[in-house]
């Protein structure tokens, strides 16, 4: 098995065409979508290229694709949602679904395992194994790590939800971040994919980041220069910033 990891697209759809283009030129076995799809500008139609891929594909639930779902069956506007800017945001999105979509994403696993060509089994999640809202960093102490990973019997993890690259190493455990396709903390705007099998290979894939920025601002998204676009793709934050942010905000 060869399989390509996307995670965090965010709905931003002319990251993932353009993932998917490279991914069908890699000859691959199995996509496997590793959560947050959505929220995002374009999340109708993420999901509806996502759900087009059939059989081969594989879903990991993101927690804001849990987050979507919630919002869609609560029926909140987005003028009443409150004055957090991802409420609004998220319930912006939720609206924008019809039932079929809304349950595609309801139905994304809380993990994903499958057998990958020299790597052995891999376990995929979005958070942590335990949790789609545990963040683990490329600097994310031992100490901090080894309860997420207890039980895991997999040799090789593959997360996202922190939207930056690395390979872990963590008493045997190899935990390897697939980067964000649509909305990357890397210090770059490009889209940041994996490739498993037979080895780790972490991808960039470069597109017209100007022309998708005016395409996400179009689509009348609230907030979204605050809430996606500014640290990701305009004035993209660096790993090692976003990393330690996170376990700043963990410890605390």
């Amino acid at each position: 098995m060869r399989i390509a990891v996307l995670c965090d697209i965010h709905g931003n759809l002319p990251a993932l065409d353009a993932v998917l283009a490279e991914v069908d030129l890699h000859d691959v076995d199995a996509i496997v979508v590793g959560g947050d799809v959505v929220p995002g500008p374009f999340m109708a139609e993420t999901a509806d290229r996502l759900r087009a891929l059939g059989d081969r594909a594989r879903f990991v639930r993101g927690n804001g694709d849990r987050e979507v779902v919630a919002a869609f069956d609560a029926g909140t506007p987005p003028e009443t949602a409150g004055e957090s800017r991802f409420a609004r945001f998220t319930a912006w999105c939720a609206a924008r679904l019809d039932r079929a979509q809304r349950d595609f994403l309801a139905s994304f696993e809380p993990v994903v395992r499958l057998p990958v060509d020299d790597l052995g089994p891999v376990l995929f999640c979005h958070g942590s194994p335990r949790s789609d809202t545990e963040v683990i960093t490329q600097i994310t102490p031992p100490e901090r790590l080894a309860p997420m990973l207890a039980g895991v019997e997999e040799p090789v993890v593959v997360c996202g939800h922190t939207h930056h690259q690395f390979v872990l190493e963590a008493d045997g455990t190899r935990v390897v971040n697939a980067g964000a396709v649509g909305m990357p903390y890397q210090g770059a705007a490009a889209a940041f994919w994996l490739l498993l099998g037979p080895e780790i290979d972490l991808r960039r894939t470069d597109y017209d980041i100007d022309g998708t920025l005016e395409l996400l601002r179009a689509t009348g998204a609230p907030d979204i220069d605050d809430v996606m676009l500014h640290d990701s793709l305009v004035d993209p934050v660096t790993a090692d910033a976003v990393a330690r942010f996170f376990e700043d905000s963990a410890s605390g």
